[in-house]
């Protein structure tokens, strides 16, 4: 009556999608990454180290930290331990007890574990709507598109995609990103989505119509990056600077520092004139705007 041992079976890739009906497309703007029932306690009915749980688990962890990078809104749906009868409902009849009062198996696996930000419902049953806030999480903050994760893809997870699309959300079944009994059960799910109530597609492909995380200050000023704005400004080959001469020597004045100063902070650093007027060299300036570097300084101050 309760869960089934799942034996591996290969996870469906892009050329295994079914053809679907819409033509759909996920915006970041638009869009709420759900990761459905990752639990000790469903994740455990899976052979572990083998596929489907292996990929099902990478990609979850790799879309659910790009949408976080794009301010994506994160819900995690969990069921609850030690239901009672009448909390069970007919699940009871057909799944059994489920998961039982210890702390252990209702827990989200320690792989995709809830960051303080994220949203974490309570589910208690097939859809991820059933009297959960998750349409309110939806309206609350503009959003009208559903990214679906996790387990089992053709109960809860297709059961979450045809509550959607009778709410006039739009459903994504991320087909790689999802796991089931069996590849014949995984592909049902994914067919009745693509035919009837959402759109199927890869996590790579939701990524890329996701489009790219921001560019961060670490990354976008590198010292290669710091060295040839400076070059620019005093009209010199980047090669020609020093890395320890006093750039005020060089012909850099205030008027070119301001400039630094507002060109910087457009990628985010946060620097200021006097901390450059105060230290001109490159080196300086570099391991001012080096990664975690004004972490680091805010720390010694405490």
């Amino acid at each position: 009556m309760g869960l089934p041992a799942i034996a591996p079976y290969s996870m469906p890739g892009t050329s295994d999608l079914p053809k679907n009906k819409v033509s759909w497309t996920p915006d970041a703007k638009r869009a709420v990454l759900l990761i459905h029932d990752m639990q000790n306690y469903f994740v455990g009915a899976f052979t572990a180290g083998q596929s489907p749980v292996n990929e099902l688990v990478a990609n979850i962890q790799r879309l659910r930290k790009h949408c976080t990078s794009l301010g994506i809104p994160v819900v995690f749906s969990a069921q609850p331990g030690g239901q009672t009868p009448a909390q069970r409902g007919l699940q009871l009849d057909m799944w059994g007890a489920g998961i039982n009062g210890g702390p252990e198996q209702k827990r989200i696996i320690d792989a995709l574990e809830p960051a303080p930000g994220d949203i974490h419902l309570t589910k208690w049953r097939y859809s991820a709507f059933h009297n959960t806030a998750l349409m309110d999480v939806l309206r609350e903050q503009g959003r009208d598109q559903l990214l679906i994760t996790g387990i089992y893809a053709h109960i809860g997870c297709l059961q979450t995609a045809t509550h959607a699309f009778m709410s006039d959300v739009q459903a994504f079944m991320v087909a790689d990103a999802l796991g089931d009994f069996s590849r014949e059960q995984h592909e049902f799910a994914l067919h009745y989505a693509a035919k009837l109530c959402g759109v199927t597609a890869t996590t790579d492909g939701v990524i890329e119509f996701l489009g790219p995380a921001p560019m961060t200050a670490a990354a976008s000023l590198s010292p290669e990056r710091v060295r040839e704005d400076v070059a620019e400004l005093l009209e010199q080959t980047a090669a020609d600077l020093r890395e320890d001469e006093n750039l005020l020597e060089r012909g850099m004045d205030s008027i070119r520092i301001m400039s630094l100063v507002e060109r910087w902070r457009r990628t985010g650093a946060e620097v200021s004139f006097v901390e450059l007027a105060e230290k001109p060299t490159l080196a300086d300036w570099c391991a001012l705007l080096a990664p975690n570097a004004r972490a680091a300084t805010t720390v010694a101050m405490r």
